[in-house]
């Protein structure tokens, strides 16, 4: 810390070093697996976006560690969530990732017990169901299902799940980006060969951001500066006192919004702020599977999922208003080969982060005083694991 022992009024740096998670939460499988059970199995998890369910008997297969979930829309289109997983002896249900169902039933293709699309179990094959046997006992294994603002979560624990707003950081920071009437006009995935954690400590932190994001950099001044917020500066009062150029808040000097040029793809939206425009990005984090981020011209959303103890599936989509996908001359070239850039290179550096931790010398490392949002991740995940 800057300024002797007396902290910093207003600033977000750690005042001491702070030990990073141990090396072996991102290598041990038994650890990983309990993660899966502690975090991923507890927490609610993003899917899908709405859309990608579309009237009645349309269904999803999602797979969060070892459990398959079946997500669907019954006949009011309702969407429901269940294990996929038949009540007699545990067969599988669904075989496809997706599509619609033929009629009103999920039928086992084991034995074909069938279910009503709330999960009710209707019939059987069998020619003399026991005295003792009661339907209404067997009913599909619930799983908890919200849709927020046209996105998908589910949650594995139903019955004890806090509100789904709670999982987010600011769940109506997003408010004037219309979320929930936005279409998908893009979407990237990608395997990357790390641990879920490490992906989001890189997300949470910006130290990296000149020597692996040199584009990026160019179009947030402060990323130049190896900070995210104006706050990450030991003497952030005086640089914007000074209105310095070099740690100016929001995007440099004639550019709009993260594409290659800085120049939109289309109108902003009609509703956002002078505030949120200036910002240039304004981001909502839903640890541990997403992140969604609002642009003047776009949204774009990730979601992460453990493949893993050194694996992770990631997915990223560019959304956008219907109209400005409907205009003449729409071209969103600009703006997401720009965010590809930027995943890949993060997905690179994340990757060999991963490669340096197998090193048998290595048992944790030091988080420097602008990783404080680092922190903040670990001691989430500490408290999960609790």
């Amino acid at each position: 810390m800057t300024g002797g022992d007396q902290p910093i009024p207003g600033y977000n740096g750690l005042s001491r070093v702070e030990p990073t998670l141990p090396t072996q939460f991102y290598l041990d499988a038994d650890h990983y697996e309990r993660e899966l059970r502690k975090i991923w199995y507890r927490n609610w998890v993003y899917v899908c976006r709405a859309s990608e369910l579309v009237g009645p008997r349309a269904f999803r297969v999602f797979t969060i560690g070892s459990q398959q979930i079946l997500i669907l829309r019954d006949q009011d289109e309702e969407l429901r969530a269940f294990h996929n997983t038949c009540r007699h002896r545990g067969s599988l249900l669904m075989q496809k990732p997706c599509g619609r169902l033929p009629g009103p039933t999920i039928t086992c293709p084991y034995h074909s017990w069938a279910y009503d699309l709330q999960g009710n179990l209707r019939r059987t094959p069998t020619r003399s169901e026991q005295r003792d046997f009661d339907k209404e006992d067997y009913s599909l294994y619930d799983v908890g299902v919200r849709d927020w603002n046209g996105f998908v979560f589910v949650h594995l624990d139903p019955e004890n799940a806090r509100p789904l707003e709670e999982s987010f950081d600011d769940s109506h920071i997003l408010d004037h980006w219309q979320l929930a009437d936005l279409v998908v006009g893009h979407t990237y995935e990608k395997i990357i060969n790390c641990n879920w954690k490490v992906f989001w400590e890189n997300f949470s932190e910006c130290l990296h951001c000149p020597n692996i994001h040199p584009q990026l950099s160019q179009t947030v001044p402060l990323y130049k500066q190896y900070f995210m917020e104006t706050r990450d500066d030991p003497e952030w009062e005086a640089h914007q006192r000074a209105g310095d150029v070099l740690y100016k808040p929001g995007l440099a000097e004639g550019k709009e919004t993260w594409s290659k040029d800085g120049s939109p793809c289309a109108e902003y939206f009609p509703e956002l702020t002078a505030e949120e425009i200036a910002r240039g990005h304004t981001y909502c984090e839903m640890i541990p599977s997403a992140f969604v981020v609002g642009h003047v011209d776009y949204v774009r959303a990730v979601r992460l999922r453990p493949l893993g103890p050194e694996t992770t599936e990631f997915q990223a989509q560019w959304l956008f208003r219907e109209e400005s996908v409907a205009a003449a001359g729409f071209d969103p070239s600009g703006v997401v080969e720009f965010g590809q850039q930027v995943i890949d290179e993060d997905g690179a550096v994340a990757e060999l982060n991963q490669r340096g931790l197998h090193s048998i010398r290595h048992e944790r490392g030091a988080l420097m005083a602008e990783e404080y949002a680092v922190h903040d991740f670990h001691v989430w995940v500490l408290a999960q694991l609790d």
